[in-house]
């Protein structure tokens, strides 16, 4: 599935489609990103497809298999741009900069991310997808543990707790921020919590 030169947010398709899996999981994500899993069904991805609710359970059988293939999915394409920043970017700090640029682009297309959109509807998600959505905050976490490490080598950041304890506070703000944010209608709120964020990494 990985597609490299896809954005991390994809945007629903509007030219007629054929209701392939791609097609399908396209538009699931931009009503899960904007709705919310449960705030959507088979009929509404059919109706923007113009293809019958049969064609999308060929796919995709059941809805909890549609979800995890969803967060799949996403994780992919995301450890993708992961993976574009360390190439392009060996100051951790920079990097860090431009994990956070991540999520804002979501915002600025007027979505939340997938993930942190599913995990605030955790309790009712099928086990398996449960299960996934956390595979993806762990590869997040990891990621920034990373990052982090490798600043306090460089003496560019200073806090006391292990780097695996801030990359849960990291990931646990910027998801709550932008969840604050879009109920405020207001990207500023998230761009303010993210430097606030950033700059409490800096050395004491």
């Amino acid at each position: 599935m990985p597609r490299p030169a896809k954005r991390i947010a994809p945007p629903a398709r509007t030219a007629a489609a054929n209701g392939t899996a791609q097609d399908i999981l396209d538009v699931a994500e931009h009503l899960a990103q904007t709705r919310g899993f449960n705030g959507f069904s088979y009929a509404d991805i059919a109706a923007r497809l113009g293809v019958t609710k049969a064609s999308l359970h060929y796919h995709f059988p059941s809805k909890a298999g549609l979800g995890r293939a969803l967060i799949a999915r996403y994780q992919t394409i995301f450890n993708d741009a992961l993976g574009a920043i360390e190439r392009q970017a060996r100051d951790p700090a920079e990097r860090l900069k431009r994990y956070v640029a991540l999520f804002e682009a979501v915002m600025s297309d007027d979505r939340m991310c997938l993930c942190g959109m599913l995990a605030a509807e955790y309790a009712t998600l099928p086990r398996p997808m449960q299960k996934q959505l956390k595979l993806f905050f762990d590869a997040n976490e990891l990621w920034l543990t990373g990052v982090l490490n490798d600043g306090c080598r460089a003496g560019d950041f200073g806090f006391r707790e292990p780097a695996a304890e801030r990359a849960q506070v990291i990931l646990g703000a910027l998801e709550g921020a932008m969840l604050v944010a879009r109920s405020y209608g207001d990207p500023r709120r998230f761009r303010s919590a993210a430097e606030h964020v950033l700059g409490d990494l800096r050395k004491i």
